[in-house]
């Protein structure tokens, strides 16, 4: 995998995509995700992850599929792990035997 450029945090997408254009605020935001503030400044403000429960919340409330929220946050924490650590890149292959079928 190779991904040169940092993924958006799914975050940025909620901010730009829905907060500016539809003019809504974080309270208002959290009052329809029926999550606290702190929820969601944390999310828009790429403090925290959006888990499964809110990637079902956000689906609900702007149409899409939990699976949009899930892909964003995973191809972002993917992307960081990648480029913040490279041990993994000393993490040797485990070959099993092929099994008999005979």
């Amino acid at each position: 995998m190779n991904m040169q450029r940092k993924p958006a945090h799914p975050g940025r997408i909620i901010r730009n995509m829905y907060i500016g254009p539809l003019s809504l605020t974080i309270t208002g935001l959290a009052e329809s995700l029926r999550v606290s503030r702190k929820a969601v400044s944390a999310i828009v403000n790429e403090r925290k992850s959006v888990t499964p429960e809110m990637a079902l919340r956000l689906s609900q409330a702007f149409g899409t599929t939990p699976d949009l929220w899930l892909n964003l946050q995973k191809k972002y924490d993917l992307w960081c792990a990648m480029n913040t650590n490279s041990d993994w890149k000393n993490v040797r292959e485990i070959c099993r035997e092929p099994e008999n079928f005979s």
